[in-house]
């Protein structure tokens, strides 16, 4: 998996509609570790009716035309629900790569051991958290504003820059 860079523009430029991202990769390309299906559910029907849905939910609300990740931090009820998802599902499909993979690099890993004292350890939290996220959510790896990082669970369509935390790695729970 790649982590996504400091910048995520998409989320930041003023818009009009809100648009449905274009995979940069095929939907069969994550075989085996997420099928065609499951992408085709997940990109190609829920992603989508989220994006239809906050497009339809914002006109002619006072955060039309905000960027995502403000309607994210002042919207609530269905259209939170709906910016919520659309952010979330963008981050989880741009962060794969056909060839990612392996382990973390750099400094993202030493701060994963400083954290956590080994990618393994991180690993196992990460699991945990999915485990013990009740319902249907995200478990997110966060970074705050001096990089400490943070493991937190999210339920529905809630993403951590409500709490002023960067997701950097998101995991879908259902």
């Amino acid at each position: 998996m790649l982590l996504l860079g400091t910048s995520a523009s998409w989320a930041q430029e003023r818009v009009i509609e809100y648009e449905y991202i274009t995979l940069p990769y095929a939907l069969d390309a994550l075989e085996p570790a997420i099928s065609r299906r499951t992408m085709a559910l997940h990109y190609g029907e829920h992603l989508r009716s989220y994006v239809e849905n906050l497009n339809r939910l914002i006109k002619g609300t006072a955060m039309e035309g905000e960027t995502l990740e403000d309607v994210v931090l002042m919207a609530e009820g269905p259209l939170l629900n709906n910016a919520g998802q659309t952010l979330n599902h963008n981050l989880y499909f741009l962060q794969f790569s056909p060839s990612g993979g392996g382990e973390p690099s750099g400094a993202l890993r030493r701060a994963i051991v400083r954290r956590w004292g080994s990618v393994d350890n991180f690993r196992l939290a990460m699991e945990e958290a999915a485990r013990t996220l009740f319902g249907s959510g995200w478990v997110w790896l966060t970074a705050d504003g001096a990089g400490n990082l943070y493991i937190l669970q999210e339920a529905g369509g809630l993403n951590p820059v409500r709490r002023e935390l960067r997701p950097l790695l998101g995991f879908d729970v259902w």
